[in-house]
């Protein structure tokens, strides 16, 4: 079963220069939502080469798919559309240089992790108005108590003690509302812990006893560590050997076995898991026209990530 779940790896910050799409043109594009107005949206694409403001309307098609990656599916209001969902988006550019959609897909999975992220950023955004507010608030009372220093130098003394006190309130609730910021901004970046790489036989998508060895010594690594704020991405990979479709479908075997056998042996919570992809004959290690290097690109990638926002760097 294919486990797909939202691709954090690929949320940025919102300031992030956005592409114009000409008036009239029809448009495909699959990436991440990375911020949400009230009838916009912004989605970076999968590979991070683009950025597009996205406009939605009454007539715009919302809907989950329940069969591969984008098809068929339920209908959903488009209060559903969240950051950090994978979506794919089809439409025509405006005179603004917007996509204007007609249709917005996505997958059920990822919406729940979406809405899980949600939830675990919400509390940031609260903190970081509820410090805004302290920061004008505090702001206010130094202006005040400055108009007032006009009664000699002993009180001139004393409110220059309070404006010292108001100047240090305002100083910390700016720190905090920072390092909610930081880490909200965080959510979006990952730092790459280690690589394992899992070989495979030729046509096939069983994990081999020597990729058995490699994952459970690598299990066996993690369990020393510290893993807050820890990922996994599953890649897998085929040679140039058969047929490109045949090879794609491979792939995502391959990767699927490996998620299989990490969660059946060691429980990996599902929430930990960025979307699962096979990449077919696509970025070969080495050069299929050697047995060697065929058999070096016949693999899966474990990858694993460490999220800046969760971990609270």
């Amino acid at each position: 079963m294919v486990i797909l779940v939202v691709v954090l790896a690929y949320m940025t910050d919102a300031r992030a220069q956005t592409t114009s799409v000409p008036v009239g043109q029809k448009l495909e594009v699959n990436g991440v939502i990375t911020s949400r107005g009230a009838d916009t949206f912004t989605v970076r694409t999968l590979d991070k080469a683009n950025t597009y403001n996205v406009t939605i309307s009454p007539e715009t098609s919302v809907k989950s798919n329940t069969k591969g990656i984008f098809r068929g599916g339920n209908r959903y209001d488009a209060g559903y559309l969240l950051r950090g969902l994978r979506v794919q988006v089809v439409g025509n550019g405006n005179d603004a240089g917007e996509l204007v959609a007609n249709t917005v897909r996505f997958n059920e999975q990822d919406l729940k992790t979406a809405q899980s992220l949600e939830a675990r950023m919400e509390p940031y955004e609260e903190q970081t108005k509820s410090n805004t507010e302290a920061i004008s608030a505090n702001k206010q009372a130094i202006s005040s108590n400055t108009e007032r220093i006009t009664a000699g130098e002993e009180n001139a003394k004393r409110m220059s003690g309070q404006i010292d006190e108001n100047t240090a309130l305002a100083q910390k609730a700016q720190a905090e509302a920072d390092r909610a910021n930081n880490r909200i901004n965080g959510l979006g970046e990952f730092d790459t812990i280690k690589t394992i790489v899992v070989p495979f036989a030729v046509g096939s998508s069983s994990i081999g006893p020597k990729g058995k060895a490699i994952i459970d010594e690598a299990a066996a690594w993690v369990k020393t560590q510290d893993r807050k704020g820890w990922m996994v991405e599953v890649v897998g990979y085929a040679d140039s050997t058969g047929n490109t479709a045949k090879n794609k479908t491979l792939s995502e075997r391959r990767a699927n076995s490996v998620i299989g056998y990490l969660v059946s042996k060691y429980n990996l919570p599902l929430h930990r898991l960025i979307q699962p992809f096979g990449a077919g004959v696509d970025k070969p290690a080495a050069t299929n026209e050697t047995a060697e290097g065929r058999a070096q690109n016949r693999r899966v990638e474990i990858k694993l990530l460490k999220n800046k926002g969760i971990a609270g760097e």
